[in-house]
């Protein structure tokens, strides 16, 4: 089968390799669609994988083509999205299904071959059934979803809650759409591009401000009738962004850090403070709740796009085969064009 292999930093080839062979336990998905991450461009770019040679991609949806030894044959032709995750099952977290803080994890697209390719054969465990009502794209973006309502249910989102989102690219965008679903007063966008500003405008945001330009803490005062927000979410992973949230909460208010930082992440005398004098709560969030109690994130994603209170296709501004995607990855690496969520497909 073709796939997108990375050999070294910066060495994405594509070529044929052996297609994988579902085992025990085990079904072979067709890859459909699978969303660049943007942690895939340091992973490609910079950073690597664990090991190489390595096939990334992790955000995928596919076609269940094969199944292996123990597992229904009548599951072939179903769609899916797929947890990739693969957890240890024995750590403590493991053991109270909290395994997105397993100990001894591996992972699809940076420990092992992940969907940058034809085909991938994957544990019956990871499965997420689909509807057919659902596109491979939409079912592909199913990841990203579940990490942004997780961010949100760390910060204990309530109805009529005004939220504040530092940083408008996809995750972003989706927090926002899941703020919205979930009955929040008003969504605020901050970013320092003035296009992705203007993109999430088009989403149907209605408060986005340009943080390099204007002060955020009293925008969102003047929007928040000089309240502040009950929950802010910081997704851009600098430090004037998680000083914007710090500045931006009301006293009393919730702060989750999700963003993925490129370098250092410092906090000034006055952001310490507002955490101190405000008394924020302050919290982590890390991937996504697969578990089925109290609710698995992933179906739950699913099950808001099917009943349309999740509309996440606008925000795929760009598709590619493999042999397009190095193009497309150092697109975004060199940010040459405006994008939102670029998409690998593979419909034929």
């Amino acid at each position: 089968m073709k796939a997108a292999v990375l050999h070294g930093i910066s060495d994405l080839r594509v070529e044929d390799i052996g297609m994988p062979s579902p085992g025990a336990g085990e079904v072979l998905v067709k890859v459909r669609a699978c969303g660049v991450c943007g942690s895939d461009i340091p992973r490609v770019f910079t950073k690597g994988t664990y090991s190489f040679p390595t096939v990334p991609g992790h955000e995928f949806a596919g076609e269940i083509s094969a199944v292996g030894e123990g597992v229904d044959a009548s599951l072939i032709g179903m769609r899916a999205a797929v947890f990739p995750l693969l957890p240890c099952r024995s750590c403590p977290s493991c053991e109270i299904g909290d395994y997105a803080t397993c100990s001894n994890y591996d992972y699809m697209g940076s420990r092992s071959d992940g969907a940058f390719a034809e085909y991938i054969a994957c544990p019956l465990w990871n499965i997420v059934p689909a509807p057919a009502a659902l596109s491979y794209e939409e079912i592909a973006m199913a990841e990203p979803a579940a990490v942004a309502i997780h961010a949100l249910r760390q910060a204990k989102i309530d109805i009529g809650d005004a939220v504040f989102i530092s940083g408008a690219g996809p995750i972003g965008i989706m927090l926002g759409l899941w703020a919205k679903a979930w009955g929040a007063s008003r969504v605020l966008l901050a970013d320092i591009d003035p296009e992705k500003l203007a993109f999430a405008r088009e989403q149907g945001f209605e408060h986005t401000v340009n943080a390099f330009e204007q002060d955020v803490q009293a925008w969102v005062r003047s929007v928040t009738n000089d309240r502040g927000a009950d929950v802010c979410v910081e997704g851009a992973g600098s430090s004037p962004s998680w000083e914007n949230c710090l500045k931006a909460a009301r006293s009393g208010g919730r702060v989750v850090l999700m963003g993925n930082p490129a370098g250092e992440m410092k906090l000034s005398q006055n952001g310490y403070w507002e955490i101190l004098r405000k008394q924020l709560t302050v919290s982590g969030t890390w991937n996504s709740s697969y578990a089925s109690m109290p609710k698995n994130e992933w179906k739950l994603a699913l099950d808001f796009m099917v009943a349309g209170r999740l509309n996440l296709k606008g925000l795929i501004t760009h598709r590619t085969d493999l042999d397009g995607l190095r193009e497309a990855m150092e697109m975004m690496r060199d940010r040459t064009a405006f994008y939102n969520k670029v998409m690998y497909t593979n419909l034929s």
